[in-house]
């Protein structure tokens, strides 16, 4: 075989036409794949930054109810001391009970009933 008869054999298996016209959908391709993707990326960067920003919002929230509430349990706690509970219901004009008498079933008192203390 002459180098004329190989040249025309090889040319006969390569395919005819532009090489770079059968890349062109393979490269439009990736391109594609390559741009979705950093997109996808940039709208859940955002996404996640979004989050952030709402959770370091209601944590600070949290924070100020806590304090908020710690407040108001020391309100509580001051209003239902034994002192504090005394000078209100003196306020309201209330007295101290005196020692208890108490019914049986049977109908007789027991205690006496006439010896409660009136404090001023």
């Amino acid at each position: 075989m002459t180098a004329q008869q190989r040249l025309a054999r090889l040319a006969r298996m390569v395919p005819a036409g532009n090489p770079n016209a059968a890349r062109t959908p393979f490269v439009l391709l990736v391109v594609l794949l390559l741009g979705s993707g950093l997109l996808a990326l940039l709208l859940l960067n955002a996404s996640l930054n979004k989050g952030s920003f709402k959770l370091s919002k209601l944590e600070r929230e949290t924070e100020e109810l806590t304090d908020q509430q710690q407040a108001l349990q020391q309100q509580v706690d001051g209003y239902s001391a034994p002192e504090a509970l005394e000078k209100r219901a003196r306020e309201l004009g209330l007295v101290p009970g005196g020692n208890p008498v108490f019914l049986t079933p049977d109908g007789t008192v027991r205690g006496n009933p006439g010896t409660s203390q009136v404090m001023p």
